[in-house]
């Protein structure tokens, strides 16, 4: 196992595991049956989901589970809604507790739950991986070549022609999803992929002359700013992380319209997006009696560092990006220039690099050096926050249509929230896994989002016609 990914491995605590949560809603209904036979044919065509992690004192290793049972790993789930609890409700409790459940670690580290029959026809896929397999740009690589039409991941080969192209996922579906988050970052896969191997390889020139000393200096002023950032703003949302989990949701937002907003308001998609999420967030706050003015909260972004055609190795490539969100600031408009001015600032940087670099050195330490080295994170951040633009066309699964997808990745150390932007099939929407004693209600945020998306949406329609930025 490699270093990064041992560090992930390590990282699990009693407050926060280290699984990357998922869900899809299914119509019309599917049988457990029908899902273990997708789940053999085209997941298991990654070695990797068929070994099990083995520890010693030197590290950890993938070993073949003799005793692979694809029935252990793909299961039934009955729900059992509460009085007055609807059966979606339900499914989000489920998702929470299934958040706090240690995968089995004398099993391969990832299961999937089938609740058969939810509501009006449909039927519930919540996948749990843990962290150690992939990061999440691999994951959706091996989500989509389980959707109906998916190829499998090319054979592995000593030594793979020079610019071969891996088209196994398509055009269509792959770059869509060039970035596991904020392409407004300026961050591409490739260019950052290509720091992280010159890095490994430092016989390798990276850069000549001047190039080389912007580079030095750009590599110094980002290690300082990581070092030096101030602990975040003190908030209800922040404190003791707990063992319990609550999971929300939302329906999507029309991606057109996301889209003409930012038209119209001169600003990004991303830009929209994450002012909606700071003012949710501060309402919130708000409403229970918090004074937010003049805070601005952390979020750890993750950002990927790998070449598109070798997502299908797995394994964790990428790195953090600390994200300030102005969650103080009521005034839509002053929000989105605060949130555009925070997203200019992150273009260009190496942080994430040095955040890959960071969990390699960690996952070389023993635990609790490793602990105390990534809880660096931990306390300068509130949340940990993805934003995965998805297909645009519905996914099939079985000759069924997945109707809403959403994910979450987890919390390290004490931080209590994470926060997931996922636009599919046309909408984006919004989803929150938090600590049940930090943030016990998540539905609340979630509520906010559309509420400050129409406070931006009847700025833009308040601006003459033709007016363009």
């Amino acid at each position: 196992m490699s270093r990064v990914d041992t560090a992930w491995l390590r990282m699990d605590t009693p407050a926060n595991l280290m699984m990357i949560v998922g869900v899809w809603l299914i119509e019309p209904t599917l049988s457990v049956a029908e899902a273990r036979l997708r789940v053999a044919e085209r997941l298991l065509q990654y070695d990797r989901f068929r070994q099990k992690v083995v520890e010693d004192a030197v590290g950890a290793q993938w070993v073949e589970d003799t005793h692979f049972d694809i029935d252990a790993h793909v299961v039934p789930e009955t729900l059992e809604p509460q009085a007055g609890q609807t059966p979606l409700d339900a499914l989000k409790d489920r998702v929470a507790d299934l958040s706090a459940t240690p995968l089995d670690m004398r099993r391969p580290l990832w299961q999937i739950h089938l609740v058969e029959n939810l509501e009006d026809g449909r039927s519930a896929l919540v996948v749990r991986v843990h962290h150690c397999i992939a990061d999440g740009i691999a994951l959706i690589s091996v989500m989509l070549s389980i959707t109906d039409g998916g190829k499998a991941p090319p054979k592995r080969k000593r030594r793979q022609a020079e610019g071969a192209e891996h088209d196994w996922l398509g055009e269509a579906l792959i770059k869509p999803m060039a970035d596991l988050t904020i392409k407004a970052i300026g961050l591409t896969g490739g260019g950052m992929a290509k720091s992280v191997e010159l890095m490994a390889n430092p016989g390798q020139p990276m850069v000549e002359g001047l190039e080389a000393a912007r580079v030095g200096m750009q590599v110094i002023n980002d290690a300082a700013s990581l070092a030096l950032m101030p602990d975040d703003s003190p908030t209800s949302l922040k404190g003791k992380a707990t063992p319990g989990k609550r999971v929300a949701w939302g329906e999507p937002l029309p991606l057109d319209e996301v889209k003409a907003v930012g038209q119209a308001l001169g600003a990004s998609i991303n830009d929209v997006l994450l002012t909606c999420v700071a003012g949710a967030i501060g309402e919130y706050l708000r409403a229970r009696g918090e004074d937010p003015s003049g805070k601005e909260i952390r979020a750890m972004v993750p950002v990927n560092l790998r070449p598109l055609e070798q997502a299908w190795k797995l394994g964790n490539r990428f790195g953090l990006v600390p994200l300030v969100l102005p969650v103080g600031i009521a005034n839509p408009v002053a929000r989105l220039e605060a949130v555009r001015a925070r997203m200019n600032e992150l273009k260009g940087g190496y942080q994430p690099v040095l955040a890959f670099a960071l969990l390699a050195v960690a996952g070389l330490l023993i635990k609790p050096v490793q602990a105390s080295l990534l809880n660096m994170f931990a306390k300068k951040a509130t949340a940990v926050m993805t934003n995965v633009p998805g297909p645009k066309d519905p996914l099939q699964f079985c000759g069924r249509t997945v109707k809403q997808v959403m994910f979450w990745v987890p919390q390290s150390g004490d931080i209590g929230m994470g926060v997931s932007i996922l636009s599919y099939a046309g909408g984006v929407q919004f989803g929150l896994i938090t600590d049940d004693v930090l943030c016990p209600e998540p539905d609340a945020i979630i509520a906010g989002f559309r509420p400050e998306f129409e406070k931006l949406l009847t700025l833009a329609l308040m601006l003459p016609w033709g007016r363009s930025e």
